[in-house]
């Protein structure tokens, strides 16, 4: 008697239950699309970053299709203390490409047949899982595939890039070092999102320095600003002029008399456009300090900000002997593309490349 009695009321609860964790889940993924502008009900990528899978054939990734390819991916990082990949290359069969494998972050998807008149790579984003990155190699054959690869290096390379970069920083976006923000809001009229384990900050004029201190890898953003006064600040030798200008002053090392200093030979300048298509300049080299024996990457990215008449740099340097920097110097990078100016509209948040 106890036991019917007993299971008509657990019925009735499950009933019960039934809709009401439908709604719970249905508010939580509302919530969930509301804040990070992830489709309804789309799963997350998987996969490391700078991790691409290949899907092809054992006559394609063993020719020179295969090889071709990895010489694009794998060809080292420029500007960095030891030989770094810019991608780790993984290879799966297409008969092992199925409904887990195909919500990887970065997939390469190889087609190659007589109904392809010329070689075609196409890009798409967001097929299977959210933030991810897929490449369609179109080709008539493997040959030719082979050729197009090697001449679209810069393509392949930028897009995956790019797309790492955009994930970091969107994941940034949600989970930062508020005072950071709150400090170069209050000292520059800027706004910039770095991770929250770079906690550590000094400050000086027109400079802000903040670092997680790390036993074994110490991870380090700052920011200063100097007068736009003569297009020469943008080349090389304006550029580490003023860099080294601000590092000694406010960066030193153990020993007296050592500072942060680079060599014009391992620096070298680039000019791009942000996806809003506001012009900065992209710095990358080598650091060390003088009188000591450390050392290691630097990024940096300077921009004018015509309201204030000055130009703003932000920069990422690492310290990590005998580790490799390509990630660690990546995460920080993308935090540079979070920098907002005085006035400047909120950028596109699914996009900072």
């Amino acid at each position: 008697m106890w036991y019917a009695v007993n299971r008509k009321t657990n019925e009735k609860m499950k009933k019960l239950l039934y809709p009401i964790l439908i709604l719970i889940c249905a508010i939580t993924a509302c919530d969930s699309r509301k804040r990070s502008n992830k489709p309804f009900l789309m799963p997350s990528s998987g996969g490391n970053p700078y991790e691409v899978m290949v899907v092809a054939e054992d006559s394609i990734w063993n020719g020179q299709a295969g090889k071709a390819l990895r010489t694009v991916l794998e060809e080292p990082i420029p500007m960095l203390p030891q030989d770094e990949p810019m991608f780790h290359v993984t290879r799966i069969k297409p008969d092992n490409y199925d409904r887990i494998t195909n919500l990887f972050r970065n997939i390469i998807l190889f087609n190659i047949s007589n109904d392809y008149g010329d070689p075609r790579i196409r890009f798409e984003r967001d097929v299977h899982s959210y933030m991810q990155a897929i490449v369609h190699i179109n080709a008539p054959s493997i040959k030719s595939a082979a050729d197009y690869i090697i001449e679209s290096r810069a393509s392949l390379q930028q897009f995956f890039n790019n797309e790492e970069i955009n994930r970091q920083a969107e994941k940034i976006r949600y989970k930062f070092n508020s005072k950071f923000n709150d400090s170069i809001k209050k000292y520059f009229g800027c706004e910039m999102k770095i991770p929250v384990d770079i906690s550590k900050m000094k400050m000086g004029k027109n400079f802000i320095w903040a670092s997680n201190d790390g036993l074994t890898t110490v991870q380090n953003i700052c920011i200063y600003s100097y007068p736009y006064a003569t297009q020469q600040v943008f080349d090389k030798h304006g550029f580490i002029a003023l860099r080294d200008t601000f590092m000694a002053k406010y960066i030193q090392g153990y020993n007296p008399g050592s500072v942060m200093e680079v060599t014009e030979e391992y620096v070298k300048l680039t000019n791009k456009n942000d996806v809003n298509g506001q012009f900065f300049q992209e710095a990358r080299g080598l650091w060390d300090m003088s009188k000591d024996a450390m050392g290691g990457p630097f990024i940096s990215h300077s921009r004018i900000d015509s309201i204030n008449n000055r130009v703003i740099v932000v920069e990422a340097f690492v310290y990590a002997p005998s580790k490799m920097k390509r990630s660690i110097l990546r995460r920080l990078e993308a935090s540079l593309y979070t920098l907002k100016m005085p006035t400047q509209k909120i950028q596109n948040p699914e996009s900072f490349l």
